[in-house]
């Protein structure tokens, strides 16, 4: 229902609100009583100095009438509806659910993000159970602890004539052991406590990375045009970023894969033709190159060229190996991304590309336009396969992103289909029911 029809709506809900009867409202207004009604059941029009005459009497703004609730507001309500789209709820309504009841739509709103907070901390404990090395390696200590003092209680209980002196040593080790579980269990309780609900603080290598990657906005001028490898090693070794060895080979690879790129597609050319057409198949044309390569190319572009543009890259065995994220696209940090990904599935067949519209299940109806291809990085001899890696351009849809789920999949050369393919982030927080795909129970879908 259009904003402007609600007016009468509004008038009636602030009139109950203020205890006014239909009538003294008309008297004090200098209107019929029949007049007001038919206002208040939005069949007669209103403005001028008639609104501002009710407005005036009900106390309120005379914008608060004529706009409704807030935009933002609105926007939230039906942010909440998409992700429960499959329930029935009328989207259509929301403009007119906020209006007539305010205080329940700012209820609704904050409840929804409430539960989107609680489920991104979710995700973020499930990584960091999935690939903290810190919290791992908590959680060994305190078990080999726990496992060693059940040990030796269980040879003092089972023993029952033990020499006094090999009974002091076993209590020695109980009170050692006891003493080492106490301070390893505190100190994983500090850890957790520091940083349950944040993802600031950078563990693994593959955070630093990202973490150095993302300080530059993904684009190193400085790599542009006939850059040495002295360059990437000297940009290495000032980024504050980057604290373990680890990291530092990780943004070394991933710089001289840049300037590889940078040399094979040059920055004003590549500038140039995505003002023409940015279609990364075109890109691939123009500069006779590989669709993995024009994909890497996009996504070192500055935001301000490109717009907005994520890139995932995996390796043969699925583990994620690269990540420029998207903003509506959910991405895990190592392994265990969704199965239903394209980008898995070019692995399979890695001279077909495909491009998909995808829709993550439980963060709402909006969609992406996801292209994926794969490449042959090393190939294969008598003693090993051929070495492949995967990647998946991720941008913005143009579509309205209403249509039904399912496949959606094919060639990157054609249009893409209007069909659409709910995925998950990884199985244990995705909301999907029944997925052939899933490998382990959902703590979203089926709880804890």
């Amino acid at each position: 229902m259009p904003e402007s029809s609600m007016i009468g709506s509004r008038i009636r809900e602030r009139r109950v609100m203020n205890g006014i009867r239909q009538s003294e409202l008309a008297r004090r207004v200098g209107i019929s009583p029949s007049y007001l009604n038919l206002i208040e059941h939005n069949r007669r029009r209103i403005g001028g100095k008639t609104l501002l005459a009710i407005a005036d009497v009900l106390e309120v703004e005379p914008a608060l009438l004529s706009e409704g609730a807030e935009a933002a507001l609105i926007a939230g309500l039906r942010e909440a509806a998409g992700t429960q789209a499959a329930q029935g709820v009328e989207t259509a309504r929301a403009e007119e659910f906020a209006g007539r009841f305010p205080g329940w739509a700012r209820l609704l709103v904050d409840l929804h993000g409430r539960a989107g907070a609680l489920e991104r901390t979710v995700e973020t404990l499930t990584d960091r159970l999935a690939h903290d090395p810190h919290l791992a390696d908590s959680l060994h200590e305190v078990i080999s602890t726990v496992t060693a003092i059940r040990s030796t209680s269980s040879i003092l209980v089972e023993t029952e004539a033990l020499e006094p002196e090999w009974q002091n040593r076993f209590h020695r080790n109980i009170d050692e052991d006891s003493r080492r579980l106490a301070e390893g269990a505190e100190s994983l309780v500090r850890y957790l406590e520091g940083a349950a609900n944040t993802e600031a603080e950078i563990k693994s290598p593959q955070d630093e990375l990202l973490a150095f990657l993302s300080a530059h906005g993904f684009h190193f001028p400085a790599l542009e045009g006939d850059a040495g490898p002295q360059v990437a090693r000297r940009i290495v070794e000032q980024a504050e970023a980057l604290v373990s060895d680890a990291a530092r080979r990780l943004a070394l690879d991933a710089l001289e894969q840049y300037r590889a790129d940078a040399a094979r597609l040059p920055l004003e050319r590549v500038l140039e033709e995505m003002r023409r057409d940015p279609a990364p198949e075109r890109l691939a044309q123009v500069f006779d190159c590989d669709l993995p390569t024009s994909f890497r190319r996009i996504a070192a572009l500055p935001e301000s060229e490109a717009g907005l543009v994520g890139l995932v890259s995996c390796d043969a065995s699925g583990a994620l190996t690269f990540r420029r994220p998207f903003p509506r696209f959910a991405m895990p940090r190592d392994a265990g991304a969704c199965a239903l990904w394209p980008l898995f599935q070019v692995l399979g067949q890695p001279q077909v590309p495909l491009r998909m519209r995808l829709r993550q299940a439980g963060r709402g109806q909006e969609t992406v336009l996801a292209l994926a291809a794969a490449e042959q990085i090393s190939p294969a001899t008598f003693e090993r396969p051929a070495l492949m890696r995967a990647h998946m351009l991720i941008l913005p849809d143009s579509s309205d992103g209403r249509e039904s789920a399912g496949d959606g999949a094919d060639s990157a050369g054609a249009i893409g289909g209007r069909v659409v393919r709910d995925v998950g982030v990884s199985c244990r927080i995705c909301p999907l029911r029944e997925c052939a795909a899933r490998r382990e129970p959902s703590i979203v879908a089926d709880g804890f």
